[in-house]
């Protein structure tokens, strides 16, 4: 393996991934996209989308789709936002939400954002509204004094998982908006984790308890 020019933590093979050409008649199927059955699929898609134009994956992937959502505070133009769209997409989250800045660093996101519903709030307000119009329960993600470890707590099936920022975490309003304030267990001598690995831990504890895993990849 080397090591990519895009950044350090980006790594590529030195074959090219993904397939070539469609090897025979083509399929008589308007999933497929001719340009790529003439070409080859390079993208980062498992096998049971290769060839697929991106509109049917994205339907595809709505028949499935898990009912919580996830939502980040952007206020400081967080640069996990990126990574935590990119976890969303593996767990078939409903929709991540960006509240605050509209603009937010894609990198991270490793094109996964084209297949992942997103939607803006300006604020946690408008956030809260959203998912009360939906009967959604809103689960903020904080280490704070009376927080449930989310080891333990039962997570609502059709939520909205809202995490804060690198650093100052949750702002209060998120806090108060909240039904249910879950922490992760930490055992070492840092006070935070990484807010997109903290996604990731919640929105799996959130499969762990929900999930038909027989459906997974």
């Amino acid at each position: 393996m080397e090591l990519d020019e895009a950044g350090p933590t980006e790594w590529t093979a030195r074959e090219e991934v993904g397939v070539g050409p469609w090897q025979g008649p083509w399929p008589d199927d308007e999933r497929y996209d001719p340009e790529l059955l003439a070409n080859g699929d390079r993208r980062n898609v498992v096998d049971a989308y290769r060839y697929w134009r991106r509109e049917a994956i994205v339907a595809d992937v709505d028949t499935r789709r898990h009912p919580f959502h996830v939502a980040i505070e952007n206020f400081q133009h967080d640069h996990n936002i990126g990574t935590v769209v990119r976890t969303a997409n593996a767990f078939a989250a409903a929709a991540v939400h960006i509240v605050g800045r509209r603009r937010w660093n894609r990198r991270g996101a490793m094109v996964t954002d084209r297949y992942q519903h997103l939607e803006h709030h300006p604020d946690v307000a408008s956030l809260t509204a959203f998912a009360a119009g939906r009967g959604l329960a809103v689960v903020a993600v904080d280490n704070t004094p009376g927080s449930v470890p989310v080891e333990t707590a039962e997570l609502p099936r059709e939520c909205v998982l809202l995490f804060g920022q690198e650093g100052p975490g949750l702002s209060a309003e998120a806090q108060e908006a909240a039904s249910l304030v879950v922490s992760i267990a930490q055992f070492g001598t840092t006070r935070s984790i990484n807010a997109g690995v903290a996604a990731g831990i919640v929105m799996h504890a959130w499969i762990r308890q929900h999930a038909d895993l027989s459906r997974s990849w």
